[in-house]
């Protein structure tokens, strides 16, 4: 049977007034056809009365009209019908102007022998009351309905209960008696070893607080994690919660968004007071950009006024003219540089933590969570995974595990394997394999031409990253593609930027050396290699005309740029001259080495794919960083077994303490 639900109610009422309405209130009960001529007029009623053919008169004063029943044997001369075809007791409706001149004529009729039937009035029965009501209230019924339904909708189905109408302005907040329940603890998050030492001291405050008010210290009101997509900050913020076993509020910015004035205020003071109410506590806020952006100096050019208001009720409760003792904010967002300043200031959020882009050793860490639940085989190698996967972050890197298990069992494979990581890996990078995508014999060597270019570029300059595979193989949008290892820069150097460069412009090089015309394939390379040159010069002061000097501005609402249109103009000239340098060192490179580049290209063509091996039996060992690659990998083989070590001797304190407990 179909649930009970209060809509199948207000449904059948409207229906029920609706059928009473347009059936007029009465009923056929008797089967009887009536029949009545409102095109009747009052000298027509007169002359049917002085004819004899009236049989009853009944008046209606409300409504100024009478009903005049006729004559069974005077049905042909009105009607033109006979008695089956009107009915028993058809009758004629008449419009009448005055009561006294009626009664008058009725008079007058009886005394001369017209009408000698009955002569009455009607009265207002149950039915008139009925239509009364039916079509002055149904419509303001139907409306009160109708306005009912939409709020409901519109405040989240909850009807006039808890998430009615009436309490849009509650908190959205979902809360955790125990943090403990999301089953989160810093254990589950690998790397981030600053930024777990950071928030650790609040949840020793929580546990512990007298050891901090004693010494007359006191705990950050708020912490403020910062970082890019990925990097773990909410998961950070629920291993918060799980280690400090409080009271925790999770919600995002944007619930303090909705359609109605001054709801998001209201939702700010309702969160604090509940969270007061279960104090000490932890109130987290992800993506709090949506709420805290800095507000604009200028509001006639697009403020939000809403939003203000919203951000002002959540600066003053997090330090206003009231106390939150006991309350502390955790907020995550990778928009620092939008937020109100008055929003960073000490006393709300007294600290930034950073969660940046795991580096080596923490992908490492990140790597060993998200391998567990899986089968691997000998040949998955961490310290390769970890630097095959630059750059990623902690989700990229989960995501990676996820792909290499998947791509594992679509090749029935009983285990995961390395080459498995590494199809995932660049399925990530460069997207999806298209090995049925059709290209011509030309277009296929001008890639392969294009790629190899890269290859040598990148393998006779001293700064480029080692060389790890270079395919023609299209993916995604690329038709060709060359993968590198690179090694981890804390700080670029301008020789480095500008190996990379030339690098880039192998391609375009190489087409126009070995093919003869240049084609649509370096667009990326072109694209990637400009905006460098223009951070270069423009931002880290490395131009020859404009050293040593910065123009990056991170005014939100400045919409003019720092510099003048000279200086512009010899921006655009460094830039010009810088590339068209790197490109004319990438063609001398190539015709250097054009013998070497042809096996490269015409291998490429017949494999498809080819390794550093294969272009080391080309060009030979590489020149420049052979030395430095042997002390990379000593370093790296030295930090897994000093990773290994830590590992069995944490397990070796762990395992008696397990047995004592089973």
């Amino acid at each position: 049977m179909p649930k009970f639900n209060m809509n199948w109610v207000y449904l059948i009422a409207i229906a029920a007034l609706a059928f009473f309405f347009f059936s007029n209130g009465s009923t056929d009960i008797q089967g009887e056809k009536e029949v009545t001529t409102g095109q009747a007029s009052y000298s027509e009623f007169k002359n049917f009365v002085k004819n004899g053919y009236a049989e009853r008169i009944v008046v209606n004063k409300s409504t100024e009209t009478l009903k005049m029943y006729v004559k069974p044997d005077s049905i042909q001369a009105v009607f033109h019908k006979t008695t089956a075809q009107t009915g028993a007791e058809p009758y004629l409706s008449v419009e009448y102007g005055s009561n006294a001149k009626i009664e008058e004529f009725v008079d007058s009729a009886r005394a001369r022998g017209y009408f000698s039937g009955k002569f009455d009035y009607e009265h207002e029965s149950s039915n008139g009351i009925l239509n009364f009501i039916i079509s002055s209230l149904l419509p303001i019924l139907f409306l009160v309905f109708l306005w009912m339904f939409l709020m409901r909708r519109m405040s989240g189905g909850g009807g006039m209960g808890s998430g009615g109408i009436f309490s849009v302005g509650k908190s959205k907040a979902k809360m955790y008696e125990k943090g403990g329940e999301l089953g989160i603890t810093f254990k589950d998050v690998a790397g981030q070893a600053g930024a777990k030492q950071e928030i650790q001291e609040i949840v020793d405050f929580l546990k512990n607080p007298q050891k901090y008010t004693d010494l007359g210290g006191k705990i950050p009101k708020g912490a403020l994690l910062v970082g890019p997509p990925g990097t773990g900050k909410t998961l950070l913020a629920k291993a918060v919660a799980g280690e400090a076993g409080v009271p925790f509020f999770s919600m995002s910015g944007s619930d303090f968004v909705e359609m109605f004035v001054g709801v998001g205020a209201s939702r700010v003071r309702d969160l604090f007071q509940q969270a007061k109410a279960k104090s000490p506590c932890i109130i987290f806020i992800d993506e709090i950009d949506a709420v805290g952006r800095a507000r604009s100096k200028n509001p006639a050019m697009g403020g939000n006024d809403e939003r203000e208001n919203t951000l002002n009720a959540l600066l003053t409760e997090m330090d206003g003219f009231g106390t939150n003792s006991g309350v502390i904010i955790l907020a995550a967002t990778n928009r620092v540089d939008m937020l109100d300043s008055a929003l960073l200031r000490a006393g709300r959020f007294d600290r930034q933590i950073h969660v940046d882009l795991p580096d080596l050793n923490e992908r490492k860490e990140v790597f060993m969570v998200h391998l567990k639940p899986l089968k691997l085989d000998d040949t998955v190698d961490v310290d390769f995974l970890a630097r095959q996967t630059p750059g990623f972050s902690g989700a990229d890197i989960a995501n990676v595990c996820n792909e290499a298990a998947l791509i594992a069992a679509r090749h029935d494979s009983p285990k995961v394997g390395k080459q498995d990581f590494l199809d995932a890996v660049d399925r990530i990078i460069g997207g999806l394999e298209k090995k049925t995508k059709v290209m011509t014999e030309a277009e296929k060597r001008s890639i392969a031409i294009h790629e190899a270019g890269h290859a040598t570029i990148s393998w006779f300059t001293e700064f480029a990253n080692p060389l790890v595979k270079v395919s023609i193989v299209p993916r995604g949008q690329a038709l060709g593609a060359a993968w590198y290892l690179p090694e981890e820069r804390v700080l670029q150097t301008k020789e480095a930027m500008l190996d990379e460069m030339c690098s880039l412009l192998g391609g375009r090089a190489a087409e126009e050396l070995f093919v003869g015309h240049i084609s649509t394939g370096a667009m990326n390379d072109l694209e990637r290699v400009t905006k460098q040159a223009y951070g270069m010069i423009a931002y880290a002061g490395m131009g020859e005309q404009l050293p040593n000097i910065c123009y990056y501005n991170n005014a939100e609402y400045q919409f003019q740029r720092p510099y003048s249109e000279t200086t512009a103009k010899l921006i655009d000239d460094e830039v010009l001259k810088m590339i068209n340098e790197q490109y004319e060192r990438a063609k001398q490179i190539l015709t250097e080495h054009k013998e070497g580049h042809a096996q490269l290209a015409q291998l490429l063509v017949e494999r498809e794919v080819i390794f550093a091996e294969d272009v080391e039996n080309i060009f030979g060992k590489r020149p420049w960083t052979s030395r430095a690659d042997e002390l990379l990998e000593a370093q790296m083989r030295a930090e897994a077994e000093q990773m290994a070590a830590e590992r069995e001797k944490e397990l070796a304190e762990q395992a008696p303490l397990e047995d004592g407990e089973g």
